[in-house]
């Protein structure tokens, strides 16, 4: 993977890409190259109008549709229609993601919001998807997860974090179980004889609008840290290639995490990332697994 930019990317015409949170950020660079190459891409964005806003500075083959992640009943809509005007879905990039750095909130179904924003919606979403990604050739399933679930641990007895809340903890507990799910859902669809691979990554320290928003309740204060932080880390368009990387680059496996390679995987070209030892343990996945199923209602491999 060594010096792999976005100019790689093989020709993407023909084929149809689900990019969630594409109106800003990573979400936004990823649809941008992907409609560069010649995808149709779907921008499933939250707010659509600054979906459509988004959809004007890419051009080319794009569409915008409401989906919130946080919402059941909403991915399932969203899936309902989708399904039915794209039934063969080459690339699903499940790239939208909360941080939360106030106190404890819970998504309309009354799950925790980083977890049910971070990793539920996707499971569920993914799932609903998987005929249509099956229908496509040599589809793509890509999840992002970051450098913080290396220090996350998930609690079975407590994953809503009803007990001793700390939302930076809840944040590394949403991209651990996002891990668990990319690996799990690539170990079953091997078990399961299917072509969609499943694969990883992360965007290291990356500037993005995310930092900014999660420290707007900390008022003059909270704004200068958000400043500071971001000039310590790298540009968005840098980010997003580990992502664009796993969706794209021909010969990526099932189970591949991606990163970038300098300073702690914080930043730099496209590697190999590390996976926590939990993240890749099949017994974490298979009872993640269970618990997202019963949880979403949604079934599937």
């Amino acid at each position: 993977m060594t010096g792999w930019t976005a100019d790689r990317i093989p020709d993407q015409r023909g084929r149809v890409a689900v990019v969630t949170g594409a109106n800003s950020g990573l979400g936004l660079v990823t649809a941008t190259e992907l409609a560069r190459r010649g995808a149709r891409v779907v921008l499933a964005v939250r707010n659509t109008a600054a979906g459509e806003d988004a959809a004007r500075r890419i051009g080319g083959d794009v569409e915008v549709r409401e989906l919130d992640l946080a919402s059941l009943d909403s991915v399932r809509g969203f899936v309902a229609k989708l399904a039915v005007d794209h039934p063969a879905i080459d690339v699903l990039v499940n790239n939208a993601g909360v941080v939360l750095l106030g106190p404890r909130r819970v998504s309309a179904d009354g799950f925790e919001l980083q977890l049910a924003t971070n990793m539920l919606g996707h499971f569920a979403l993914t799932g609903l998807l998987l005929a249509n990604l099956a229908a496509a050739r040599e589809s793509r399933v890509v999840s992002l997860s970051s450098i913080t679930h290396r220090n996350a641990h998930l609690d079975f007895d407590d994953l809503m974090f009803e007990r001793g809340y700390r939302a930076t903890r809840a944040y590394g507990r949403s991209k651990l179980a996002t891990t668990v799910f990319g690996i799990e859902l690539d170990r079953r669809l091997r078990a399961a004889g299917s072509p969609i691979v499943s694969a990883l990554a992360h965007p290291g320290l990356t500037r993005t609008n995310l930092t900014p928003r999660a420290w707007e309740h900390r008022g003059r204060l909270g704004r200068w840290i958000a400043r500071a932080g971001l000039a310590a880390t790298q540009p968005v368009e840098q980010g997003a290639l580990a992502q664009l990387c796993a969706a794209t680059e021909p010969g990526v496996r099932g189970g591949q995490f991606f990163g970038p390679s300098r300073l702690w995987e914080t930043r730099g070209r496209v590697t190999e990332a590390r996976i926590s030892r939990e993240a890749a343990d099949p017994a974490v996945g298979r009872r993640l697994w269970a618990v997202a199923e019963e949880l979403t209602g949604v079934t599937y491999l």
